[in-house]
């Protein structure tokens, strides 16, 4: 396991219906297209989605939604068996499922079925809310929120509380860390005019004031996300890293459960929002919740992995298309010139680049007493942070075997003055016919030596 934090999601389950196929002519009967099936897909949507996104890297996630004993809803608990662990409340009615057709990859209808009432929470939703490092309300207005509210209210002041909202939903409770609503949920629930960022601001302060919440983030699409506080004051703008083209279903799920996932593991509302920004950017651009990679990938209790990027689904995406995955290894205490060539250099091998790190407990190990200098979430920003490195994984282990047979890259590279041969890496490789390389490595660059630099800096020195 990678030593993230547990999360738990609270919130509605739907399930999604994607039919698709291509659309060349009219119905003869009616100006409707009619469109020539290729495939039909199911997956949980709402807080299901959510859960399972926060899942990706190997994360515990406790799912507490309402289900009930129809189809739909049987068919969310196995598409979710071993991603997240359900606690669930009685469902009276059937699971809603939400049905698009689409032609040419654009949605042409939704049809809207099903919906029932949830029943009365037990013991296990409070336990579960007690042991959460973080907590995500995902409110589709079904009414989940208002039936565990009350847990939610006694969970607020021990636990960061994530609230994504919807217009027919419950107000937030007082004292979320952050809400998430979108531009248009913004000005639903917030009449006003215009769409400046001026207009977004204010919106964004007045209903922070109005749920007594810490922090409003509005989610502005391709300009990014604004992020406003109680009483006005100088908003933050945290703008995309780049313009996502693909299918944005599940965008905002995906950045609520990045939000939380980020505030679970400590960081701050502003770091928090920066790497969901970037996660929810790279999540449409992969194709969105509609992506087979992202069911197919590894179940959640299995997975290793890190904040970002999930490794497996990218290194899966980039096999199908005939890509080459190359993945390199090591601690990265301090980043510094020499890990930044070999980075670049790996990168340019092939089509992608997976880092797979050392945990905390793994560099303690190797290196001594003192080691690790930064915690593995610092050391996972900083090699995201670089544009050579697409996804980071991180092991317990001493070597990182296990997680290259699930990773299975094409490339595995090492730098400096190691023989192909005695890399313990190389046999595991020849199992799927992978190949280790080394790259030369900037001589006299070292964190041990940057440490001891370091320290001998820090001491003063004597008096004559």
């Amino acid at each position: 396991m990678t030593g993230l934090k547990p999360l738990v999601v609270v919130g509605d389950v739907l399930l999604d219906e994607d039919i698709e196929g291509v659309a060349t002519r009219l119905s003869p009967d009616a100006p409707a297209p009619v469109v020539d099936v290729a495939r039909d897909r199911r997956h949980p949507g709402g807080a299901g989605l959510a859960a399972a996104l926060a899942a990706r890297g190997g994360r515990e996630v406790v799912l507490v939604t309402a289900l009930g004993d129809d189809s739909a809803s049987e068919a969310v608990r196995r598409e979710l068996s071993g991603r997240v662990r359900l606690v669930e409340i009685p469902l009276t009615g059937s699971l809603p499922v939400k049905t698009r057709v689409l032609a040419g990859g654009r949605p042409l209808v939704r049809i809207d079925r099903g919906g029932g009432t949830p029943g009365e929470p037990d013991g296990a939703v409070r336990e579960a809310l007690a042991q959460a490092h973080a907590v995500l309300v995902a409110d589709y207005g079904r009414h989940t929120a208002s039936a565990v509210r009350e847990h939610l209210a006694a969970a607020v002041p021990r636990t960061p509380l994530v609230w994504d909202p919807h217009p027919k939903g419950d107000a937030p409770v007082p004292g979320a860390r952050l809400v998430t609503p979108n531009a248009a949920e913004a000005r639903s629930l917030c009449p006003d005019e215009g769409d400046s960022l001026r207009a977004h601001a204010e919106r964004g302060a007045r209903l922070a004031d109005r749920w007594q919440a810490a922090g409003v983030a509005v989610t502005l699409g391709e300009r990014g996300v604004l992020l406003a506080r109680p009483g006005g004051g100088t908003p933050m703008l945290i703008p995309a890293p780049y313009r996502a083209v693909g299918d944005p279903c599940g965008a905002g799920d995906c950045f609520a459960a990045s939000t939380a996932g980020a505030l679970a593991d400590g960081a701050l509302p502003e770091e928090a929002l920066q790497r969901a920004v970037a996660e929810a950017a790279a999540f449409v651009a992969e194709g969105g919740a509609g992506n087979p990679a992202l069911w197919r990938a590894a179940p959640a209790s299995d997975a290793a992995g890190a904040p970002g990027t999930d490794a497996f689904a990218l290194a899966e995406q980039v096999r199908a298309r005939g890509g080459t995955v190359v993945a390199t290894g090591g601690c990265f205490d301090l980043l510094h010139a020499g890990h930044v060539g070999l980075l670049d250099s790996a990168r340019g091998i092939g089509d992608c680049l997976v880092v797979c790190l050392n945990s905390d407990a793994s560099v303690a190990r190797l290196k001594g007493p003192g080691r690790p200098l930064n915690p593995v979430a610092d050391r996972v920003r900083v090699l995201e942070a670089l544009g050579s490195v697409d996804a980071v994984a991180v092991f317990d282990e001493d070597t990182p075997e296990e997680l290259l047979t699930r990773l299975r890259p094409d490339v595995w590279v090492k730098g400096g003055d190691y023989c192909v041969q005695d890399l313990p890496e190389a046999e595991v490789l020849r199992a799927w016919g992978g190949q280790a390389v080394v790259l030369p490595y900037l001589d006299g660059r070292s964190t041990t030596l940057l440490a001891r630099r370091a320290a001998e800096a820090a001491v003063p020195p004597s008096a004559p």
